[in-house]
């Protein structure tokens, strides 16, 4: 049936498939990127890269996974087959005290550099040549 996860392939009780986990979990959007993700190697569950998507997870599963443009470490609290609010989703799972201090180191490196400081100066004749020769170059 369209729209309807495939289960079959879960065949241990207490456990549910690695890429039906993330999706509900909302670390993917759609179940086919969840797969793409982990066959690329992206995803890490008790410390070993996992290749096939129908790879079973457990309640107390480590995962090493990607949200945006961080690697989160998570433990699994919680299974779930479908994708429900993200308050829901945020119940599947807690992250390590470990991720949690490295994405706030990281956090407060990002905020340190400066993406961009002002001139000390206006553009004089020759910056602002220059500037009109660069912006004439862009499509």
């Amino acid at each position: 049936m369209r729209g309807q996860p495939d289960t079959s392939e879960s065949a241990e009780p207490g456990s549910v498939r690695l890429d039906l986990w993330l999706w509900s979990a909302r670390f993917f959007k759609t179940r086919s990127l969840a797969k793409r993700g982990i066959e690329g190697g992206k995803i890490e569950v008790n410390g070993a890269r996992a290749n096939k998507p129908g790879k079973a997870v457990r309640v107390g599963d480590l995962l090493i996974a990607p949200r945006g443009s961080e690697r989160w470490e998570i433990e699994i609290l919680a299974l779930a087959e479908i994708r429900g609010k993200a308050s829901e989703a945020e119940a599947l799972y807690r992250e390590t005290h470990h991720s949690q201090s490295k994405r706030a180191e990281r956090d407060a490196a990002r905020a340190a550099a400066p993406f961009f400081s002002a001139p000390d100066a206006r553009p004089d004749k020759r910056d602002r040549r220059l500037i009109k020769q660069l912006l004439d170059q862009l499509p």
